[in-house]
């Protein structure tokens, strides 16, 4: 297949549209959780292990797409990927029963994997040099634009009486969007030839360099998805709109994505890196001490943080230890999300340790919700502030280190 038939630009659209499947499952699809609790009289237990499905999922197919990437193509994982989600989310609108609402997120969550697990690698054969690192910022800048975009979708519907279920089916437009993008497309091939092998896959991945960037991929992830997941909850409790606090958190990581390459051509994946472990540290610590009209300042420095976080981790695999291919970046994703699920019950002990303080000094209703999350969040700037150290580390020894090998040159 010659790459003179490659449509880049196409398959860079189809992408997007497919991640934006993908942020609309997690925005809409959380937002109808409630009803479903009280249609099928479910369990708060029973409703959790449904949410779980969605995020178990999305590292398995992530981890199995990069293991046969190289072998079916990034085609046909899409392919599934379009059968996954059109599949899981008919399943979610009309299912009756607890185990198929089980295997409608189960679905969903695979074919938002095998988004992850095909299209990285794609936009990385794709295009070359900092053009590379544009697209793969612009890429993902549709996981929180397409949740800012969702949610108003949402409420938007919301407010017209269209609820519930009824909203799933605003999935369907952009996964169909995108099954007609790649449809009949030639995809590029592996601009590493190493790459393109498990053998050569399986030796990057066990150099010190690629376990180091797993440390700090499983750190950058629970620093964006740890107080995500919170702070809405805390901050309902200060004076300050928990939603508009999220909306301004996911739009302004669209907008600072979508300029991703000029950050990069300027400072480097390195140096963008720690400038974000930086920023994180210090809006999560701003949570964790302000309220009122100050939490939307928190916002503004928490999404400059973390916006960088995602798509440069997987692109300094790309670009940094190229012949660990498809797999290498799938790995990298699937770690991020595994962390992110490990982390997540540390912060609820944090929470229950906190809260437990706080009504030992006799706070009750909201001021004991407020102090006992914002302590939870001031623990949870350690794990930004250990990126901090492992990014300057990591700055300093990509600055001393050239390309030294055929792989690394092809894709500097």
């Amino acid at each position: 297949m010659e790459h003179s038939k490659v449509n880049a630009n196409r398959l860079f659209y189809g992408s997007c549209f497919a991640l934006i499947t993908t942020a609309f499952s997690f925005a809409i699809a959380a937002g109808i959780l409630d009803q479903l609790i009280t249609e099928l009289e479910l369990t708060a237990s029973q409703a959790g292990l449904i949410t779980s499905m969605w995020f178990a999922g999305f590292p398995i197919s992530m981890v199995i797409g990069g293991l046969i990437y190289h072998k079916v193509g990034g085609k046909a994982i899409m392919q599934f990927a379009f059968f996954a989600h059109a599949v899981g989310i008919i399943l979610l609108i009309y299912s009756g029963s607890y185990v198929l609402l089980l295997l409608a997120n189960l679905l969903i969550g695979l074919g938002n994997g095998c988004t992850e697990a095909a299209c990285n690698p794609m936009i990385a054969d794709a295009y070359e040099g900092n053009r590379m690192s544009t697209m793969m910022n612009r890429f993902h800048m549709w996981f929180p634009g397409g949740i800012a975009i969702g949610s108003l979708l949402s409420g938007f519907m919301t407010d017209f009486e269209i609820l519930g279920r009824t909203q799933m089916w605003l999935l369907l437009i952009p996964t169909f969007i995108y099954a007609y993008l790649f449809w009949g497309q030639h995809w590029p091939k592996a601009k590493v030839q190493e790459a393109a092998t498990l053998e050569g896959n399986f030796k990057a991945m066990i150099t010190p360099l690629f376990l180091f960037i797993a440390i700090c991929m499983s750190l950058t992830a629970i620093s964006e998805f740890g107080p995500n997941q919170w702070v809405g909850l805390i901050l309902s409790k200060s004076g300050a709109q928990p939603m508009l606090v999220l909306a301004l958190t996911a739009g302004l990581m669209a907008v600072a994505r979508y300029f991703g390459g000029s950050m990069v051509a300027r400072f480097d994946q390195t140096g963008v890196l720690l400038g974000s472990a930086i920023l994180a540290t210090i809006g999560i610590y701003l949570f964790s001490t302000q309220t009122g009209a100050m939490a939307y300042v928190a916002a503004v420095v928490f999404a400059l943080g973390i916006a960088y976080f995602w798509p440069n981790m997987i692109g300094l695999v790309a670009t940094k230890v190229p012949k660990s291919g498809a797999l290498g970046m799938s790995i990298i994703g699937a770690i991020g999300m595994f962390s992110t699920s490990i982390f997540q019950r540390i912060i609820g002990g944090w929470i229950d340790s906190d809260r437990a303080e706080a009504m030992e000094q006799g706070l009750t209703g909201d001021e004991l919700e407020l102090v006992s999350g914002q302590a939870t969040l001031e623990t949870m700037t350690l794990f930004p502030g250990l990126l901090i150290i492992l990014f300057t580390i990591l700055y300093f020894w990509m600055k001393n280190r050239k390309p030294n090998t055929e792989a690394e040159i092809a894709t500097a």
